[in-house]
């Protein structure tokens, strides 16, 4: 059994990169179930991508009710409730095919199988396990989420809907508004939230909607992208929800729903990376056909720069969700071992990497906007146009920074549970920040950090840094602000940036150090290339984050020390960076696509 761990210890300890997973430990079977999920895609959506962007709603409920029909919507369903009771990391790369093509089908997909989903599997009584969990997996049944409201966005557990208890002691009435519900124009299963009396907190309800009176539907929301995502208000006038349908325990429905976010937040890195590698290929297609002064412009270096940055950030991405998509197995199956039940060890798991779950979706979301946007530029005026496949992807991608909690406060919560495990002993976070005080004046000087024998030693020595650095200006931080940290937003925001790009490039190195291994280093050169093109970009980051927190925090010579100390932890990489960008893009012209993918 591999030692234990918990979320955000990447912060605190090493890992071996033998430890890691990436796409290449998929077995045969998993490819297998990818290809029959392609072979779905390739019949049932990519032919329909410009349908999907004219309000076909009926179109997405028909590619549901069909995905169902495959068992593609029961990944995560165990086989006693009529799922396949899938690995988690083979049903991030099943979610991903599907969610890659179309916003509009990867939301509802995302809203179905993910919060849609989890809070009955986590918190349903075995009754309505048995009764709802068969019917969503099969797709007979689609499902839909409501917690948001009018004065209740990110801060869920204001919401104003009610729940009165009726004379016969056995039913609920609810009455109130939700809004910006995915689904809701089809689905026949409504998980929903309303407080009942004076709780403290809301609790969470499921019905059928078909079988309910008082639900009334608004008319489709007309927005930004996400065309034929199906997203309605939903209007509760006296909705009798029998006391059998309480999720989990009264006055316990914000946790619920927050830990169903947490589900949501890796799934979407998975949805929005598989999508910006489709936008990629077809920026790849375009820049090798289009010629200007006579030239393809695939050889000009503004766009062989895009080409490789984009491709960088994929390869990262990617790296870090499966890596901590294999944690969360490993813990499942460490607390099975101790006696836990295969869907309790499955939550606890999801909490303890609550912290990479909002990595993930950060980044995810940034990756797709990142990646969209420069799929418009290389594009040119065609970008532009709606008879492009980038225009649509480009405005389906930006919802993706606001739902699953905004990045802004994923980023806070990052810092905040990472406080909060400190303070708990979870973490050794303290100590660690003590030690690097003690060696600052090393640092100052520029005594080389000591590491384990490796093949990337100017990579791996850059990722301690940032280990280093990133505690630093913690404990700088909350020095400085103690209890009163949780105010200091932008502090709170650049902190977050530091973590975030810790971990996406240690495991990003990892992952390079593995395939080193597997294939040797000529063969992977293009990965080396890709780790080093996305750790100088985390550097620059954490340089210009750091100094913020110094500045912000210290004045004269202790300002001074902690700035020298931050630009020798920031220290460039020097390499020819416009060099290793070219070699890049060359692999990706040779290659005529991102070829770094299972």
């Amino acid at each position: 059994m591999n030692k234990e761990k918990i979320g955000g210890s990447f912060l605190t300890e090493e890992t071996d990169f033998n430890d890691v997973f990436i796409t290449a430990d998929f077995d045969e079977t998993s490819k297998q179930m990818l290809d029959a999920t392609r072979e779905f895609v390739e019949k049932e959506i990519y032919p329909h991508i410009r349908e999907l962007e004219n309000h076909n709603y009926d179109l997405v409920e028909s590619i549901m009710k069909k995905a169902g029909q495959l068992g593609l919507l029961g990944l995560n369903i165990p086989e006693e409730y009529g799922g396949f009771g899938m690995g988690f990391n083979l049903s991030m790369l099943i979610c991903g095919e599907i969610s890659a093509y179309s916003g509009s089908i990867a939301t509802a997909y995302g809203a179905h199988t993910g919060i849609g989903t989890y809070p009955i599997l986590y918190y349903g009584s075995e009754e309505i396990k048995k009764k709802y969990l068969p019917k969503i997996a099969s797709g007979e049944w689609l499902s839909c989420y409501n917690l948001t409201e009018p004065n209740a966005g990110s801060d869920a557990n204001a919401g104003k809907t009610i729940a009165v208890l009726c004379e016969d002691d056995k039913n609920y009435e609810i009455t109130g508004q939700k809004i910006w519900i995915s689904n809701a124009g089809f689905a026949e299963v409504f998980i929903l939230f309303a407080r009942i009396g004076d709780d403290k907190n809301i609790t969470g309800f499921v019905l059928e909607k078909s079988k309910s009176n008082g639900i009334t539907l608004g008319e489709e929301e007309k927005k930004l992208g996400l065309n034929s995502s199906s997203t309605r208000q939903v209007f509760y006038e006296k909705t009798k929800i029998s006391k059998n349908q309480i999720l989990g325990e009264r006055n316990n429905g914000f946790k619920i729903a927050m830990n169903a976010l947490n589900v949501g937040r890796i799934k979407l890195c998975a949805a929005t990376t598989a999508a910006a590698e489709k936008v990629l290929n077809i920026c790849i297609q375009y820049a090798l056909e289009r010629k200007q002064f006579n030239n393809n412009i695939i050889n000009y270096g503004a766009i062989k720069e895009k080409l490789a940055h984009m491709a960088t950030q994929i390869y990262c991405s990617n790296a870090a969700l499966y890596r901590a998509g294999h944690d969360i197995e490993i813990k499942i199956k460490q607390l099975q071992e101790l006696g836990a039940h295969k869907t309790n060890a499955k939550l606890k798991s999801l909490l303890s990497y609550a912290i990479e779950c909002a990595i993930l979706k950060i980044h995810g979301s940034e990756v797709i906007k990142f990646v969209s946007d420069e799929a418009i530029q290389i594009h040119g005026g065609m970008g532009y146009s709606a008879d492009t496949l980038v225009e649509p992807a480009y405005r389906d991608a930006r919802i993706s920074r606001i739902y699953e909690g905004t990045n802004e406060i994923n980023r806070m919560l990052i810092v905040e549970m990472i406080i909060k495990k400190a303070i708990k002993k979870e973490l050794k976070i303290f100590e660690n920040i003590k030690k690097i005080q003690n060696e600052l004046f090393w640092i100052k000087l520029g005594l080389p950090t000591k590491i384990p024998p490796t093949k990337l030693k100017i990579e791996k020595r850059a990722v301690y840094n940032l280990k280093k650095l990133s505690l630093l200006m913690l404990g700088i931080a909350t020095a400085k602000y103690k209890k009163k940290l949780v105010t200091e937003q932008e502090i709170l925001m650049r902190i977050a940036d530091l973590i975030i790009e810790t971990y996406i490039a240690e495991s990003a190195v990892l992952k390079t150090e593995k395939l080193i291994k597997k294939q040797g280093k000529e063969q992977s050169m293009t990965e080396i290339h890709m780790t080093q093109n996305y750790l100088q970009h985390s550097i620059n980051i954490a340089r210009h984050s750091s100094e913020e927190i110094i500045m912000s925090t210290t004045t004269g010579l202790k300002n001074k020390f902690l700035l020298s100390v931050s630009r020798q932890l920031t220290s460039h990489l020097k390499y020819d960076m416009k060099k290793i960008r070219r070699n890049i893009s060359e692999k990706l012209q040779q290659e005529t696509k991102y070829s770094f993918s299972i």
